[in-house]
């Protein structure tokens, strides 16, 4: 059964209630007026796409409903969808109305008024059952719609009664939205016979989180580039000193299996280090593989990242997640960095999934100079190792009870 996405169904007069990820984060100080402000707003930018075109097909209302943060099932006026809903209203030039409650007596009434076309329901999370995948919360939900639509990639991961459960009541009347679309429509690039040659960077703390991106990538890639913290446990698996880099023995275990495995070849390491004493210490070069006892590999060195850009040079699709350092401090950050520009200059196919990747490529305004950024840490990492995500498989083929 073929996913159909929202240009495939007549919408005309009905009322969709529409799953976004407006999962977006907010600055530390609030505004004037002692509001929270938004501090990145690109996962409410991508749905506008959706939105607007539902609104030019004639639909009668479009219920909005997204999670923010984690309440763990508890109303909270932190976690309030109200800037979101502003931000809509002043990107869409009209009125959104915001519940109080995702389950809301009045949602009814708003739906009998014509007057009413955006309805954005309050935090789904403030109801347990929402992350429960109870489906008589998903019932309620569903009770709102004619059609049922898809757009929120970042949480189609998660079996949750708005991703998952909710498809049991739309038969036949469930659709992808736009940003769903090209998020596979990417990701497929590189699961479904990418390219080459092909190249994967991986960064970040832990390789226990992903070993499984690891193993699926492996046999696909012609080189699997690693840097930043994870890799420490491959250099210290290989016998060298890490120093007081960060390193646990299961991460040490999982890269010895890596390394002594059919693909260890592909697997290649940082060459040299930039180091200090302490996370927020001065910055020193390292020139060796080995990092003295009583230093930490914050970054990765010159030599590094003129191997890493060399390969990536050869590349027809490229692959990146997880820093090359602590690139928050910018005495740590030129390995992150470099990469953000090496995929910029690409003249290939390239993918950027998870948070601290996208952030570095948009601090330095290269965002524009790649293919695909995906609004999906987690889930494009498990769309990867999977080839898709239960939110997808619901939409798709549906759900029973």
């Amino acid at each position: 059964m073929a996913l159909k996405f929202v240009n495939e169904v007549e919408l005309q007069g009905k009322s969709v209630i529409a799953r976004f990820d407006f999962n977006v984060p907010f600055k530390k100080t609030r505004g004037p007026s002692g509001e929270r402000v938004i501090s990145d707003p690109t996962r409410i930018e991508s749905s506008l796409e959706t939105i607007k075109y539902l609104l030019d097909q004639g639909v009668k209302t479009i219920i909005l409903m997204s999670h923010l943060g984690r309440p763990k099932g508890k109303a909270s006026k932190d976690l309030s969808l109200e800037p979101v809903g502003k931000y809509l209203a002043n990107s869409l030039d009209t009125d959104v109305i915001l519940t109080e409650s995702c389950l809301d007596l009045n949602i009814k009434t708003l739906l009998d008024l014509n007057t009413s076309r955006i309805i954005l329901l309050e935090n789904l999370r403030f109801h347990p059952e929402e992350e429960e995948n109870d489906f008589e919360f998903a019932r309620r939900l569903a009770s709102y719609g004619d059609i049922y639509l898809n757009d929120a990639f970042g949480a189609a991961h998660r079996k949750h009664a708005s991703t998952h459960a909710i498809n049991h009541y739309f038969k036949n009347n469930s659709v992808g939205g736009f940003l769903l679309k090209k998020e596979i429509m990417a990701l497929e690039k590189v699961t479904e016979k990418p390219k080459g040659p092909f190249m994967a960077i991986l960064g970040g703390a832990k390789v226990s989180d992903k070993i499984q991106i690891i193993e699926k990538l492996l046999p696909l890639v012609e080189r699997l580039l690693i840097g930043g913290a994870m890799a420490y446990p491959f250099l210290k698996a290989q016998g060298h000193s890490i120093g007081k880099s960060l390193c646990s023995d299961e991460d040490i275990k999982l890269a010895e299996k890596i390394l002594g495995g059919p693909q260890k070849q592909k697997v290649t390491l940082p060459q040299d280090h930039i180091v200090s004493e302490q996370l927020d210490g001065a910055p020193e070069v390292s020139d060796s593989l080995d990092i003295e006892d009583n230093k930490i590999g914050l970054d990765i060195g010159e030599r590094t990242i003129s191997l890493f850009k060399n390969e990536l040079k050869k590349a027809n699709t490229i692959f990146w997640n997880g820093p090359m350092g602590l690139f928050e401090n910018k005495s740590f950050s030129k390995g992150t960095f470099e990469i953000a520009s090496a995929l910029s200059e690409s003249e290939g196919f390239t993918l950027i999934g998870g948070g601290d990747s996208v952030a570095a490529v948009k601090e330095a305004k290269l965002e524009s100079l790649i293919s695909h950024i995906s609004t999906g840490g987690g889930a494009s990492l498990e769309f990867i190792e999977k080839g898709s995500l239960p939110g997808i498989q619901a939409l798709k083929f549906g759900i029973t009870l």
